[in-house]
């Protein structure tokens, strides 16, 4: 395919970055599909059936025609695209507009839906709630709610603009694989096969609506007593999906990180990765990579993810009973088995993987061990009626607020144009907590470096969205094996030396601390017989 060059030498803004005549009509395309939608929040008659569809396609045709003329008249493989002499991503004027609008948006969603036009006490829905109220009924059976409207924006941003990021890494097959991925999961995992499990619900049976592809404790809402009285109410499809929830914690999860990192979840399944893989690559790069923001990091996530293991241990152990007549797992043997699984994680880390925890790593966990048994502890010694000190519901509905909304909703998404894509999965995501932890102790994955093939361009780092310093790895030849790395690969795709190779390699000399720089002072052919 032919291309146009831009020979422009200018450092302050090169020509190339300019937004063509056909980028600015598809652009406005994309924008009037924007308007048909939000004008229906004024419930104005001259909206009809179609208007959704012509919306939505109108939307769909804006992306990709700007994709299109964007990527396709560009040549293959390594380019700055520019990034920071855009204004909406490069926390200018636009970027802090779509920011503002972003949040104004989830924090309508989350607190106010009435304002979406949601129905209270049986009435019809009106504004845009209604305007997806068809397309609600002939998937699921009923009208829209805000969550539906929310799930097929979210499912069109990640299938649209995934359709972009394509075009844009078509040099690189590892990112060509894990968009579709991503694009699938979202589709199929996340809202279609659930809203067709809605359908099936009737009198005699009914099951709670469940993401297939959420593990607990994103789905921290999933061991809660209503919905696990509806699986098991749902008879054998119910019981298998309860089952599989469980299975996927302690087995699947394991299995898999073990394999391949977190990036098999992360980056190839979770939908919030999806979308901040898709919908949020223009804002990668804004990742703060300070050594104090991965510090707050690590304490941060860390702390989530306490709060996520305590609030449901309290939401369990609420609805289970004292009698062992009646129930193998009562109150006491649940609480227990909690306390004897953390004592037993906490005992093999510390003995066989200290020296791969930093000193306030080790600390941090010792502290927050001796604070969960201290409570587990403080519970029987005063017979209270109280887990952890507060009613499960206070916590429940703290966490959910916190966490599930604000952090998760209105901050993680609602500021991409501010804090970067991944602000949510570096600070509070528990899975990622999890899956980061198993990968640093447990995992094959690594990212091999090169460091005598680095020229210390710096975009390796530049464009890490888990503000990670690559080109410090790179430029000493070290293995990069961090918690929050998500193997994205985009450092990998971006270099233009080959220097960085993902990897599921043997767990010998894994983690390695060499301050060496490969190819100027060691034997190259000595390194590669004894690997």
């Amino acid at each position: 395919m032919s291309y146009k060059s831009n020979h422009s030498l200018s450092l302050a803004k090169p020509d190339a970055y300019h937004t063509s005549i056909k980028q600015k009509l598809f652009l406005a395309i994309g924008l009037l599909g924007l308007f048909m939608m939000g004008i229906a929040l004024f419930n104005l008659n001259i909206l009809s059936g179609w208007t959704l569809t012509l919306s939505l396609a109108l939307m769909t045709l804006g992306i990709g025609g700007f994709a299109i003329d964007a990527y396709l008249n560009k040549p293959e493989g390594i380019k700055n695209d520019g990034v920071w002499f855009k204004s909406i991503s490069s926390r200018g004027l636009w970027g802090w507009l779509t920011g503002v609008v972003l949040t104004l948006f989830y924090i309508v969603l989350y607190f106010y839906p009435q304002y979406l036009g949601l129905a209270k006490d049986g009435n019809e829905n009106s504004g845009l709630v209604a305007l997806f109220d068809p397309l609600s009924r002939l998937l699921n059976g009923g009208p829209a709610s805000q969550w539906f409207v929310y799930g097929t924006l979210y499912t069109l941003a990640i299938l649209a603009f995934g359709f972009k990021f394509l075009l844009k890494y078509r040099h690189n097959r590892y990112e060509q694989l894990r968009t579709y991925s991503v694009m699938f999961f979202q589709l199929a995992f996340a809202f279609l096969i659930p809203e067709f499990m809605s359908r099936l619900n009737s009198e005699t049976f009914s099951l709670p609506y469940y993401d297939l592809k959420n593990i607990w404790p994103l789905n921290y809402y999933n061991f809660e007593q209503y919905r696990v009285d509806s699986f098991i109410s749902a008879g054998n499809i119910g019981l298998g999906l309860l089952i599989f929830g469980i299975v996927s914690i302690f087995i699947i999860t394991p299995i898999l990180t073990y394999k391949y990192g977190k990036r098999w979840y992360c980056s190839w399944v979770c939908g919030c990765g999806g979308l901040a893989e898709t919908a949020g690559d223009p804002f990668r790069h804004l990742s703060d990579k300070r050594q104090v923001a991965w510090k707050i990091e690590r304490w941060v996530i860390h702390s989530v993810l306490v709060f996520v293991v305590l609030m449901t241990t309290a939401v369990i152990y609420t609805y289970l009973g004292y009698d062992s007549e009646k129930y193998w797992l009562t109150k006491d043997v649940f609480l227990l088995s909690v306390g004897c699984f953390l004592t037993l994680i906490f005992a093999l880390t510390i003995i066989f993987k200290r020296q791969e925890l930093g000193k306030d790593a080790r600390y941090g966990a010792i502290g927050y061990f001796i604070i969960i048994i201290l409570l587990i502890g403080f519970h029987y010694a005063t017979n209270g009626t109280k887990l952890f000190l507060f009613e499960a519901e206070t916590l429940r509905s703290a966490y959910g607020f916190l966490i599930g909304a604000i952090f998760s909703g209105v901050i993680g998404t609602g500021f991409y144009p501010i804090f970067g894509s991944r602000v949510w999965c570096r600070f509070g995501c528990p899975m990622a907590a999890i899956l980061g932890f198993q990968q640093r102790m447990l995992s094959k994955f690594r990212i091999t470096t090169n460091g005598g093939q680095c020229i210390s361009c710096g975009n390796c780092s530049t464009y890490c969205e888990m503000g990670i310093d690559v080109r410090a790895y790179a430029q000493k030849g070290e293995n990069i094996v961090r918690s929050s790395c998500v193997g994205c690969g985009i450092c990998s795709a971006v270099c233009p030396r080959g220097v960085l190779k993902l990897e599921n390699d043997s767990m010998k000399g894994r983690i390695n601390s060499n301050d060496i720089l490969l190819g100027n002072d060691v034997d190259l052919m000595d390194l590669i017989n004894k690997k």
